[in-house]
């Protein structure tokens, strides 16, 4: 009797939390714009947005954010687990409580705090302040992929790299840093992820006139959501849920090679 209550409960949950983005998916391909009947399959939906230059140009804003965001932060993230290195163990606590206040904290929390910050300091709100605040928070979820990976670092290579010849440098690129890499893709596909997923902290910080796709489909909401909408957060749920997968994956991976 417990196995089967806990069968339903599981199938409860799945049904309401994948329920409304089944439905989301199948108005995507539906000809007629009311969300009440079907009309016919079509793919005329997928094929307007592409042609829609307010979509497009949301579509190619979030991508290059997302994109510089997540290279920024990897790289940022990535020299701070680096330089902690050697630190003491109660330095590197402080260091990465701090670096984690972001991640835990309120999203609306965090947006508000950068847009009064970005204020403050004369900052024009729109490209430029998006992406810092995208790096921000991004940066949290590298450090949780690559510090796993340093603790678990076998540096009596790299001094016996040094101890042959090698420069640092060379020494580091050839012994540390190739198993700092699964740590750093999968942070770097985390960061990716949420920083294309993002909302809240992307609403408080652009400013007027820019837009990205979270923002301008809030917007739609409000005014009434057309089909083209449909279709685009379809897209955007099965790109997320590709990253996901791959990041799980990865994830698996460096727990296999502990």
């Amino acid at each position: 009797m417990k196995k089967i209550l806990e069968r339903v409960y599981l199938a409860l949950l799945l049904v309401f939390m994948y329920a409304p983005i089944i439905a989301l998916i199948v108005l995507s391909f539906n000809s007629s714009k009311s969300r009440a009947k079907w009309g016919s399959f079509t793919l005329n939906w997928y094929i307007e947005l592409f042609s829609d230059e307010a979509i497009a140009s949301a579509l190619v804003n979030t991508l290059s954010i997302a994109v510089l965001a997540t290279i920024l932060s990897t790289i940022i993230g990535t020299a701070t687990c680096i330089a902690m290195i050697g630190l003491s163990s109660k330095f590197r606590s402080a260091i990465t409580a701090v670096t984690n206040i972001p991640m835990i904290n309120a999203d609306i929390v965090t947006g508000i705090s950068l847009m009064l910050l970005f204020r403050f300091l004369h900052l024009s709100s729109g490209f430029s302040t998006i992406l810092l605040a995208h790096i921000t928070f991004d940066i949290p979820f590298v450090m949780l992929s690559v510090l796993p990976r340093i603790k678990n670092l076998n540096f009596y290579v790299y001094e016996a790299a040094l101890d042959l010849g090698a420069t640092p440098v060379y020494g580091f690129f050839k012994t540390i840093f190739p198993d700092l890499v699964p740590g750093i893709i999968s942070g770097a596909l985390m960061a990716f992820t949420m920083s294309i997923d993002d909302f809240i902290i992307t609403y408080f910080t652009k400013g007027s006139g820019f837009e990205t796709v979270s923002t301008l489909i809030y917007n739609e909401v409000k005014r009434g959501i057309q089909p083209e909408i449909y279709a685009l957060s379809a897209i955007i749920f099965v790109v997320v849920l590709v990253l996901l997968l791959v990041i799980d994956r990865a994830q698996n991976n460096i727990a296999r090679e502990k």
